[in-house]
């Protein structure tokens, strides 16, 4: 076996997972309450952009190749509709219109209530609870003001049962036929999300997520849910989070034939990333986490790296 190993250049020919810069999605925060770029705190590297910062961040990600980002908002007004989600002067509807008329790449974005609430929820409440009927009312909404400003991908992530079937119906009707979904089918409550939520402005004012997202301990829960996505018509399945969660990528990848992206999450980002500087792992580090998820039958992977491994900050085979 020794031999097929012996030189790089034999390696790197007898490689049968790629990694492509194509494959990457680079997520995006624009914040409405900005007037120039801030570093979050919780996330080094990673910022909230005003619009003109922005821009100049979407001259820098093509430059370097990227051709997917997943747009996040942070409105200057929260309620408890969320009613900024859809304001077609909203910031990610700004954000959205701004990079397809302007720049050539697959503009996706983010679909929750979660940074427009004042209760931090993905949903709106109803005697004490996260009520999913009228939440499908108000994602409907915020799907046609997506499609409106030009959006190519909307990303559904609340967890809210009949979410994807909702929005396909909305936009079908609506004439968006060709504006495809990429469902959060398997979305697992995880602390893994909590760097994002300072990100976001997104935690949880009171609660948990746990009676919507998925529970951890349950093997076979996912079948189900990508069952339902797919039937009510997604184009894409998604995993979330990504390291912890491996084996559901590759059993998802074996069972189903549709586009898998997966969501390599904030608290991977800061726990990598902290690692390598402060010297307790090599760079290349990132070439074996990248390699992991394509390796597990990932199509597209969702990374805070994507900016950091494409702008020469790094040396690796995979970009070679």
């Amino acid at each position: 076996m020794r031999r097929s190993r012996a030189s790089i250049t034999m390696r790197d020919s007898l490689a049968d997972v790629k990694v492509r810069r194509d494959s990457l999605v680079m997520p995006v925060f624009v914040d409405e309450n900005l007037r120039e770029k801030k570093e979050i705190q919780e996330m080094r590297g990673i910022y909230r952009y005003d619009i003109n910062s922005y821009r100049k961040h979407l001259d820098h990600l093509t430059a370097n190749g990227i051709r997917n980002i997943l747009l996040f908002g942070i409105p200057s007004h929260k309620d408890s509709t969320g009613s900024a989600s859809y304001s077609s002067e909203g910031i990610v509807q700004k954000a959205i219109a701004i990079a397809r008329e302007n720049y050539s790449l697959n503009v996706m974005a983010d679909l929750c209530l979660c940074e427009y609430t004042d209760t931090g929820q993905c949903g709106l409440i109803r005697n004490g609870a996260v009520d999913n009927d009228s939440t499908l009312k108000v994602y409907e909404k915020i799907a046609l003001s997506y499609a409106q400003a030009g959006v190519n991908v909307i990303a559904p992530s609340g967890m809210m049962d009949g979410q994807v079937g909702v929005i396909r119906n909305a936009l079908d009707t609506s004439g968006f036929n060709n504006t495809m979904i990429m469902a959060y089918s398997v979305k697992y409550a995880s602390t893994l999300y909590n760097p994002f939520r300072y990100a976001a402005d997104s935690a949880p004012r009171e609660g948990d997520r746990k009676s919507y997202q998925m529970d951890y301990r349950r093997s076979q829960e996912w079948i189900d849910e990508i069952e339902l996505d797919i039937n009510e018509g997604a184009d894409i399945i998604m995993v979330k989070p990504g390291l912890f969660y491996l084996d559901i990528v590759r059993s998802v990848r074996e069972r189903f034939h549709k586009p898998l992206a997966v969501y390599s999450v904030s608290g991977e980002y800061v726990m990598i990333r902290n690692a390598i500087d402060s010297g307790f792992l090599p760079q290349e580090t990132l070439e074996e986490y990248l390699y992991s998820f394509f390796r597990a039958g990932a199509d597209l992977l969702i990374t805070y790296f994507a900016d950091y491994l494409t702008s020469g900050n790094v040396s690796l085979a995979a970009f070679r």
